[in-house]
C-alpha cells in the first residue's frame, strides 16, 4: 500500500474565523476493492491512541498513524469464511490490559482478536442475523454491545465469552438495530437505534448482578443464565426514517437518520413511568447529500467535535460545544467521490480518517497555523 501523493488542497467553506480549522489530505490508501464499512481509533489505551482498525470484506486491518501523513500497516486478519463481510469493529481490552479487536458483520458472529498475540481470542455466536455495530464500554472495556439485524442488542463479556444480557422483546426494536452506544458516565445505561425509526434507552441497573457474575463464571459460557431485558426506559421518535447512528454527548444524545442532518436532543424521562417522557431538540447539524443509510459519524476523545462523511465523498466537521452550531471544516477532494461509510477522529481531533465504499482510506491532518 504505497503512499499516494495528493496535490490538491481541501475546499473549506466560509466558516467562523475563531473556530475554523484547515485540514489537508496527507495520505490515501487503496485497501482493496471491497467496500470499507468501519474505521476506528483505539481510545481504550493511551499507548495506542494513534492506532486504528478498518474492516471490509472478510478482512480486519490494523494501522498506525505516523508523522508526516504516513500510515503503517501493523496487522491484517483474513477471516476463515470467504463469505464474511464485516460491517463494524471496536477496540476493547482484556482484563490483563492487552488490546482486543472485536469485529462483526453479515454472519452474525463476533470475532474477538487478541492484537497483542496476533490471534483469534474468541468467537461469539448468538445473534440470528448480521451485526451492524459493536461498541465498547469505556469504563469496563472488556464489555461490548452488539446491534443486530435480528432486532436485538446483546451485551458480551469478551474475557469470559458470555452473552450477559439481550435487549429485545415486547418493548424492543421492531426492525434492524443499526447502532448502539454506552453512556459515558452512567455505567448502567445504553442507547440503541434502528430501522424502526426510534432511539431506545435501556438500563442495566437491576440486572447488574448478571454483569458481575459474568466475570467470575467458570462453567461453560452457554450455561450462563443470560437475562432478557424486554423494556427500555425511554423510547424516542426523533426521526421519520431509519436511524443509523447514535452517540451519547453527556446526558444528551446525538442521532442521525437519512435526513441530511445530525440532531442533538435531550431525553427527559419520567421516573415513575418507564418508557415515557418528553424530548427537547437542542440543535441540528446539517450534512448535505447525506440521505443514504449506514453512514456513521465520529467524535474526538473529548467530544469537542463531530466528523461525518456523505455520499459524495465530502466530510463535515462540526463543533459540538457551541450554540448555535459551528461548522469548523468542510473537506473535499477531487478524487474523493465515493460514499464515506464512517469517519474516525483522532484523540485531539487533529487527524480525521474516512473509509469509503470504493475501498479507500483517506487521512486528513490539521494544518498548523502560524
Amino acid at each position: 500500500m504505497a503512499k499516494v501523493p495528493i496535490g490538491c488542497e481541501p475546499v473549506v467553506g466560509s466558516l467562523t474565523p475563531s473556530k475554523k480549522k484547515d485540514y489537508r489530505v496527507t495520505n490515501r490508501l487503496q485497501e482493496g476493492k471491497r467496500p470499507l464499512y468501519a474505521v476506528v481509533f483505539n481510545f481504550i489505551d493511551s499507548t495506542y491512541f494513534n492506532v486504528f482498525a478498518t474492516v471490509g470484506g472478510n478482512r480486519v486491518t490494523v494501522y498506525q498513524c505516523l508523522e508526516g501523513g504516513v500510515i503503517a500497516v501493523l496487522q491484517s486478519y483474513i477471516d476463515e469464511d470467504k463469505d464474511e463481510s464485516f460491517y463494524t469493529v471496536s477496540w476493547a481490552c482484556n482484563i490483563d490490559g492487552s488490546p482486543l479487536i472485536v469485529a462483526g458483520g453479515i454472519n452474525g458472529i463476533l470475532r474477538v482478536i487478541d492484537a497483542g498475540n496476533e490471534k483469534i481470542h474468541k468467537s461469539f455466536v448468538g445473534h440470528g442475523d448480521s451485526i451492524n455495530e459493536i461498541r465498547t464500554q469505556s469504563l469496563k472495556p472488556s464489555l461490548v454491545v452488539s446491534a443486530s439485524k435480528d432486532e436485538s442488542v446483546r451485551l458480551w463479556n469478551t474475557h469470559t465469552g458470555i452473552c450477559i444480557l439481550i435487549f429485545a422483546g415486547a418493548g424492543g426494536h421492531r426492525n434492524e438495530v443499526l447502532s448502539a452506544d454506552f453512556h459515558p458516565s452512567d455505567i448502567y445505561r445504553i442507547a440503541s437505534c434502528g430501522m424502526d425509526n426510534t432511539v431506545k434507552i435501556w438500563s442495566m441497573k437491576e440486572f447488574w448482578t448478571y454483569v458481575e457474575k459474568s466475570f467470575t463464571w467458570t462453567e461453560d459460557p452457554s450455561k450462563f443464565p443470560t437475562k432478557n431485558v424486554q423494556f427500555p426506559i425511554f423510547i424516542a421518535s426523533i426521526h421519520n426514517n431509519y436511524v443509523d447512528c447514535n452517540r451519547w454527548l453527556g446526558d444528551f444524545i446525538l442521532s442521525k437518520s437519512v435526513d441530511n442532518e445530525i440532531v442533538l436532543w435531550e431525553p427527559k424521562m419520567k421516573e415513575q413511568s418507564p418508557g415515557e417522557g418528553t424530548i427537547d431538540i437542542l440543535q441540528k447539524y446539517p450534512v448535505p447529500e447525506c440521505d443514504i443509510w449506514f453512514i456513521k459519524f465520529s467524535c474526538d476523545f473529548h467530544y469537542k467535535a463531530a466528523a461525518i462523511g456523505n455520499r459524495e465523498g465530502k466530510i463535515f466537521v462540526w463543533e459540538l460545544q457551541t450554540s448555535p452550531p459551528e461548522l469548523i471544516a468542510r473537506l473535499s477532494h477531487v478524487q474523493s467521490k465515493s460514499p464515506i461509510r464512517q469517519t474516525a477522529m483522532s484523540f485531539d481531533g487533529s487527524t480525521i480518517l474516512s473509509c469509503c465504499e470504493d475501498g479507500t482510506i483517506w487521512r486528513w491532518d490539521v494544518v498548523a497555523t502560524s
